[in-house]
């Protein structure tokens, strides 16, 4: 017997967390190839419980939760195990792949920011989100590298812009959630309590400037990542068009989603263009 049997639990359990919180992010990661899937579940499974701490478990002592996380991961990383089969699978990926410290270090950064902070100024928004979203596509990108530091280097930039603009359509999509029931609210400078189109505009014209900076990287990743970003992409461009369609007061009150059968389209179109090489 061997830790081989322990570690292919580990990452079923990472697997199913992300099929259970996130039908969309599972859709993109199926289109991977094999040899990188497992790899983006252990990252998308540490993202999140970590976020699951600072999100749901309101009657619990979430800064203790958090911390005992935190200081887990860095055992497991260090003793390359974990009994916590999400930290198993997560340390796996960080010490094949060389995700660096400082990587998942802003990442818990930004999680600890949520358990206090319920507005931001934009120095803060900025660090928040390179945190949450920008450092979390910096570690698929060298799960998708895999270990090719100038390919590394030279997507970084774009790899960043993509998970900042994914992350506030996230911000938008979830603003009832966010601001209405937790009263946070992501965006500096705008009055919630008084959201109207103007304020709406300035936010979708903030968030169409990053994705037409992480646009060209989708394209230049090597040919195993491509089609499963492309989908995300897609996925994400459909989601902020029907969020731009949609009246800032239904915005402010309703979860925006784009229904099952547009992701079975946008799915179905991704794999043509990657078959015919046109992404």
């Amino acid at each position: 017997m061997s830790k081989e049997l322990f570690d292919k639990v580990s990452i079923k359990c990472s697997r199913l967390t992300t099929r259970a919180y996130s039908t969309s992010f599972s859709l993109g990661i199926r289109c991977l190839e094999k040899e990188l899937r497992d790899p983006i579940y252990s990252v998308y499974g540490f993202v999140r419980f970590a976020d699951e701490i600072v999100d749901t478990f309101h009657e619990y002592d979430k800064a203790t939760l958090l911390q005992r996380f935190r200081e887990a991961t860095y055992q497991a990383i260090n003793d390359k195990i974990s009994l916590n089969p999400i930290l198993n699978s997560f340390q796996k990926t960080v010490n094949e792949y060389g995700i660096e410290k400082e990587l998942y270090d802003q990442f818990l950064k930004s999680m600890e920011m949520d358990l206090n902070l319920i507005s931001y100024d934009q120095s803060g928004i900025n660090e928040y989100i390179l945190g949450s979203a920008e450092v979390v596509g910096l570690m698929t990108l060298r799960v998708f590298c895999k270990n090719d530091k100038e390919m590394y280097e030279r997507l970084k930039p774009s790899a960043m812009k993509l998970g900042s603009a994914f992350q506030k359509i996230n911000f938008l999509r979830d603003l009832n959630a966010d601001y209405a029931q937790m009263g946070r609210n992501y965006f500096p400078g705008i009055d919630l309590s008084n959201f109207n189109e103007e304020a709406k505009l300035a936010i979708e014209k903030d968030i169409a400037t990053d994705f037409a900076a992480g646009c060209d990287g989708v394209k230049k990743l090597p040919r195993c990542a491509r089609l499963g970003v492309y989908v995300a992409y897609l996925y994400y461009t459909a989601l902020f068009e029907k969020i731009k369609n949609t009246p800032c007061h239904t915005v402010l009150k309703e979860r925006i989603r784009v229904r099952n059968r547009r992701k079975i389209s946008i799915l179905a179109y991704s794999f043509v263009k990657h078959q015919l090489n046109l992404i």
